[in-house]
């Protein structure tokens, strides 16, 4: 499957961004998807997960009720809304596929992966 991630950009602290990533390829009802970002001079570190239905979802700590994950199967496309974003949420942001339906956050879990937008949050 392939993914592109669009929707980043610069934005002050308090400010919203709703991130999007389009898949094309295999059956994108048939598995979970996820974001994941990764900050200058870190590892890349989970963000959010949704099953295949969207009727689950997984946070991290860090966005738990800053952020949501949502899912359009009709369009093969996964949102991530993030509110009340921080200097610290500053990074490129990727959505990957995972190779089961279920929420998974292991990057290991997730077989595809977007090629990432730059998030940049001012303070």
């Amino acid at each position: 499957v392939q993914l592109q991630a669009s929707g980043g950009g610069l934005v002050e602290a308090g400010g919203s961004l709703r991130l999007s990533c389009t898949a094309s390829g295999r059956t994108f009802s048939s598995y979970a998807m996820g974001w994941f970002r990764q900050a200058p001079g870190k590892e890349r570190e989970f963000v959010a997960s949704i099953s295949w239905n969207g009727f689950s979802t997984y946070y991290a700590d860090s966005v738990k009720g800053r952020f949501t994950i949502s899912r359009d199967n009709a369009k093969k496309t996964v949102y991530l809304q993030m509110n009340s974003l921080k200097p610290e949420d500053t990074a490129v942001y990727y959505c990957a596929a995972a190779t089961s339906p279920t929420v998974v956050t292991a990057a290991r879990a997730f077989g595809s992966w977007g090629q990432g937008t730059q998030v940049t949050v001012s303070s």
